[in-house]
Formats: structure tokens, C-alpha cells, sequence
């Protein structure tokens, strides 16, 4: 039986994922070895595509300010990705990947502090 296939964006989504368990586990070298692992530009903008996703998710849940604040970061994480895109600049896109995957990180932070606040049931 053969594996069934993957598209580009279910790799991006399992691999950044995967960075981010490694990041909560305490095993950042892990980590960092699964982004330079990773040198086709293509390969890395669809995982950098699943972190905004995550983050642009979890921004939504936020209270007003913060979720304004929020979409501001993202807007320069934006402008980051189509800096390093542009040139084609492998290492200035995992340095665009590792800021995302902290904003990814942040907003899920604030959205567990906000939610603690209101007095609502954890997400994790």
C-alpha cells in the first residue's frame, strides 16, 4: 500500500507544526535544523502560509486592541516575506519563518491570557 499524497501546503502545515512542538518542548537547535533543512524557496513560503494562517486564526480570538495589534505585525511580517521572496534569499526566509512562528507563539499567549481573564475554558 502506498502512502497517500501530501500536497505542498499539508508538508508546510505538518513541518511548521512540527517546529513549533519542537519550540515547546525546549529543543530550539531541533528546531532551527528543520527550517535550514529546508532551502527550496517554495517549500518554505508554504510553511511560512501555515504559521500566518495559525497566527491570523488565533488574532481573530483576541480582544479588539490586541487583535489590531496583531494584524499590524502581520502586515510587517508580510512585507519581511516579500523582501526575501524577492531576492530569492533563502536565509532572510527562514529568518522570516522564525519571526512568524513567534508571532504564531505571541497570539497564542495573549489569547490564553485573555481568555484567563474572561474567565473562559482553556483552549489547549
Amino acid at each position: 500500500m502506498t502512502a497517500p499524497f501530501e500536497s505542498p501546503a499539508e508538508t508546510g502545515a505538518r513541518r511548521a507544526t512540527a517546529y513549533l512542538e519542537l519550540l515547546e518542548a525546549g529543543r530550539p537547535e531541533e528546531a532551527d535544523a528543520l527550517l535550514t533543512g529546508l532551502t527550496d524557496v517554495r517549500e518554505l513560503v508554504f510553511v511560512g502560509a501555515a504559521f500566518t494562517a495559525s497566527a491570523r486564526r488565533t488574532g481573530r480570538t483576541l480582544p479588539t486592541a490586541m487583535r489590531a495589534q496583531a494584524s499590524s505585525r502581520q502586515v510587517l511580517l508580510g512585507q519581511l516575506r516579500d523582501r526575501s521572496r524577492r531576492g530569492r534569499d533563502v536565509a532572510a526566509l527562514h529568518d522570516w519563518l522564525r519571526e512568524a512562528a513567534e508571532e504564531v507563539r505571541t497570539v497564542t499567549r495573549l489569547a490564553e491570557a485573555a481568555r484567563l481573564r474572561l474567565g473562559e475554558p482553556s483552549a489547549r
